[in-house]
């Protein structure tokens, strides 16, 4: 299966971590029983589904502002990513 060339993802709207953690798996096909946490994220993205190229995060600042912990957590396991599994890894836009 080919990657997607771009996935956006609009983070204006959420307030708490489970509807981002409901945006992230819509956005990136994470099957049904994703655990909807830190730790199932990384799972998902690293092994169920293929990352898009790019990943745009729209909204970031004011995102990262609402939920800092969520955000520091979100780019720290992303930036893992793209130093760990480069070939897969989507470039990641925070805008």
């Amino acid at each position: 299966m080919s990657r997607q060339a771009l996935v956006t993802i609009d983070l204006s709207g959420i307030n708490s971590a489970r509807p981002l953690h409901a945006a992230l798996a819509a956005a990136l096909g994470f099957p049904s029983f994703y655990g909807m946490n830190w730790d199932a994220f990384h799972d998902a993205i690293t092994g169920l589904v293929d990352m898009p190229q790019q990943l745009e995060l729209r909204g970031w600042p004011a995102f990262a502002a609402r939920l800092p912990r969520d955000a520091a957590i979100l780019q720290r396991i992303l930036a893992r990513m793209a130093q760990e599994m480069p070939a897969v890894a989507a470039q990641v836009r925070y805008v």
